[in-house]
């Protein structure tokens, strides 16, 4: 599929400068950072979106861990060790 894209003199002139730095192709830059920045933006978008639903199960069900238990647990986790997650509560 072949899209335009609309690129002002000064950004044009530094993908053109870093597409001779690298040794690619301009195109090869633009669409680099095209999918860079679509797989990091969705990656955003799915924390989000795990967040609302962790947010309205709450709400529904008022389970939760604190952050104390949160964070030995992951230390454990940071260290190696075998750990459980702590047990919700209401």
């Amino acid at each position: 599929m072949a899209t335009s894209l609309k690129l002002d003199e000064r950004l044009k002139d530094r993908v053109q400068s870093l597409a001779n730095l690298r040794r690619r192709s301009a195109h090869w830059v633009m669409r680099e950072a095209i999918q860079q920045y679509v797989d990091r933006e969705e990656k955003r978008e799915s924390f989000k979106q795990d967040a609302l639903r962790a947010w309205t199960q709450y709400q529904a069900t008022g389970q939760h861990v604190t952050q104390e238990e949160a964070d030995a647990w992951l230390a454990k986790l940071e260290r190696g060790e075998d750990a459980d997650m702590p047990k919700c509560k209401s």
